[in-house]
């Protein structure tokens, strides 16, 4: 089968949609498939059956990218298209699934809205442009065939098929490498930016200073943390993702304060490594994380936060047991099955929002 995944984030920059496309697609190759990746060009040299979009600079969110439109011509003919965002390349997705009637599947990854509230100053004019983007976003979802999401936390009014997007738990196991071995360490991986407030793990580093804290990942708040950062955190930047699984079994702790992650990859790679996960008690966290696997704690409490890393730290669990359900080949399995059965079905009545965005497509 000739599959098209269509996202608006890939590598260079590095984030959990871009990871899962990455995972996705080697496995869906393993199992005899060819999966063509659409994004927005970049500083990335393609390899075989990537196929990037011009695109400039998004001045609103350092590290990605718009891409302008491309004509659906110059892409390989597909038996399904797979959208994994609501941008610029899921609309060129569509569009390229409508003109050549076949069947489509959309991810959703992230609940964008939330990023206004992040990252827009005032809070009125955020909660006003969530009003007039969530149903925009759900007319768009709503001319899919099938809309697959990590966890019940997609909050649109469409049906959907949950469908963990998976970990690799053959490379996300214990190592006996450890880099930290005479030391407590409390560890984070995972972007710098605000709406995963790594902030608050520097608040519990202040309140925790016998320990040891080890952020590693990057971001427009970089430089920010650093400058904030006690003597007890040290930043690392990215890792290799060949070194994440040492660095995962390393750490005594994975803690993470952030609000709008879909599944909380990190969390759950952490946990396939055997080390519990202390997470802000909110979604996803309050369906992936329990006591089997870490602690929870309400946001924005800093006792509760400090007192939920010390619990996990003195309290043994079987955590990757925990996590064995989020296996990838699990993952593909159902995917493998949606694919199959949304090439049987064909019958596809456009929605009005359909009918309404590209009613001029021949001027593309």
């Amino acid at each position: 089968m000739k599959i098209g995944f269509f996202t608006d984030s890939y590598f260079p920059e590095i984030d959990g949609v871009t990871y899962t496309i990455k995972l996705w697609r080697e496995e869906l190759e393993r199992r005899g498939h060819e999966v063509y990746v659409v994004y927005p060009d970049g500083d990335y040299e393609p390899g075989d059956r990537e196929i990037p979009v011009p695109s400039l600079p998004n001045p609103f969110y350092a590290g990605y990218r718009i891409p302008l439109f491309r004509r659906p011509s110059t892409l390989p003919e597909l038996d399904v298209v797979h959208c994994h965002g609501p941008a610029s390349i899921g609309l060129l997705g569509r569009y390229y699934a409508r003109k050549h009637d076949l069947p489509t599947i959309y991810t959703h990854h992230t609940p964008l809205e939330e990023y206004f509230h992040q990252n827009v100053k005032f809070e009125s004019i955020a909660t006003g442009l969530s009003k007039l983007y969530v149903p925009l976003e759900t007319a768009f979802l709503r001319s899919f065939d099938i809309i697959t999401a990590s966890t019940g936390r997609i909050e649109r009014d469409v049906e959907h098929i949950q469908l963990p997007v998976g970990i690799d738990m053959e490379f996300f196991q214990p190592t006996d490498e450890d880099w930290y071995p005479d030391r407590t360490v409390i560890g984070y991986s995972g972007r710098l930016s605000m709406e995963k407030n790594v902030h608050e793990i520097l608040r519990a580093a202040e309140e925790l200073p016998e320990y040891e804290f080890v952020i590693v990942g990057d971001g427009p708040y970089r430089d920010r943390l650093e400058r904030n950062a006690p003597d007890n955190v040290e930043l690392r930047g990215f890792l290799p993702r060949e070194e994440l699984p040492v660095f995962y079994s390393s750490i005594d702790t994975f803690v993470t304060a952030s609000t709008a992650d879909t599944l909380g990859l990190s969390t759950l790679e952490a946990n396939a490594c055997g080390t519990p996960v202390v997470a802000a008690d909110v979604a996803p966290f309050d369906q992936t994380i329990g006591s089997e696997n870490g602690e929870r704690f309400a946001y924005d409490d800093l006792e509760a936060m400090t007192n939920s890393i010390e619990e996990a730290l003195r309290t043994d669990r079987d955590t990757r047991a925990a996590v064995r359900k989020y296996d990838v080949h699990r993952t593909l399995e159902n995917l493998e099955y949606l694919y199959r059965d949304v090439q049987a079905s064909a019958d596809k009545i456009p929605t009005a929002f359909e009918d309404r965005w590209f009613s001029g497509d021949s001027q593309h």
